[in-house]
């Protein structure tokens, strides 16, 4: 199994400035980060360090310490009835792309989101597909993709490929434990069916039930991270992999100082064990 590089996504430390964050990836051995709030912003162009020389001041800091930045996560959602709303999310989705190009990202998050109550499937998948294609059209000179990160009611793997337009520049960010969560897919079931458009890959744990899950430890859940190891190798992926620790939204689980680290140990010390164990699973 190829050596797979790993990033952590800001959504962990969702207050910390980007020195912190450096400080926090080398130390743990991360080869990536990937951005989604720093200092409590989503919106990271309106950020002082992300603008002018304190943006060239931040991409060294990034490539001095041998850091890449696998993902710029928007906030964009592109589900509302609302053409001006759909519209304002394709903008900031422009100003994002903008920013992960300076930051040599590959690629953008985006959403689909959810069906709105009264409004009909096939029209959402509409909206979603055309604010897609049209960022993707916005943003064709700068070398960064849009991903649409399966999630909501976007996790089943048939609404992604229905809505997913097929086209250069445009892919998947593919959370397995969402499409876990949110419709019962399993890992390889899920990711043999997206193989083609995934581009990024989130890892995390969870505990509970289809009621109501909780992020854990990696390694301390219910999620079958056998089989997802199992799936990865299946689909030939060799993007990142990155820890998406869940704290600004369950401000009650532990901390980044405590799951960080933790992550990048247990990647280290389990993950081809996973891919041996699972391997031998599918096999009886």
């Amino acid at each position: 199994m190829p050596e797979h590089k790993i990033s952590f996504s800001t959504l962990g430390c969702p207050d910390w400035r980007v020195q912190q964050i450096v400080e926090m990836a080398v130390h743990a051995g991360y080869d990536g980060i990937e951005l989604r709030f720093v200092e409590g912003e989503a919106s990271l162009w309106k950020l002082a360090a992300f603008q002018s020389e304190a943006l060239r001041e931040t991409c060294a800091r990034f490539e001095d310490a041998e850091l890449a930045i696998s993902c710029v996560d928007t906030s964009c959602r592109f589900d509302s009835p609302d053409a001006n709303e759909r519209a304002r999310w394709m903008d900031e989705g422009v100003r994002m792309a903008e920013l992960a190009a300076e930051l040599r990202a590959p690629g953008i998050r985006v959403f689909g989101d959810k069906i709105q109550p009264g409004v009909e499937r096939e029209a959402t998948r509409g909206w979603i597909h055309d604010a897609i294609n049209g960022v993707s059209e916005k943003i064709s000179t700068l070398g960064v993709e849009v991903w649409l990160e399966t999630h909501g009611d976007f996790s089943r793997q048939e609404e992604m490929l229905a809505t997913v337009p097929l086209l250069h520049g445009v892919g998947v960010v593919w959370d397995p434990a969402s499409a876990f969560v949110e419709c019962g897919e399993r890992p390889l079931q899920n990711g043999k069916q997206l193989a083609a458009l995934i581009r990024h890959v989130h890892i995390k744990d969870l505990r509970g039930d289809r009621t109501k899950f909780i992020p854990v430890l990696t390694g301390e859940g219910e999620f079958p991270l056998a089989e997802l190891c199992v799936a990865v190798k299946t689909i030939n992926y060799v993007g990142f992999l990155s820890f998406e620790w869940e704290k600004k939204w369950h401000p009650e689980i532990e901390s980044p100082e405590i799951a960080l680290p933790h992550f990048a140990r247990w990647f280290r010390e389990r993950w081809q064990i996973l891919d041996d164990e699972g391997a031998l699973g599918a096999c009886e």
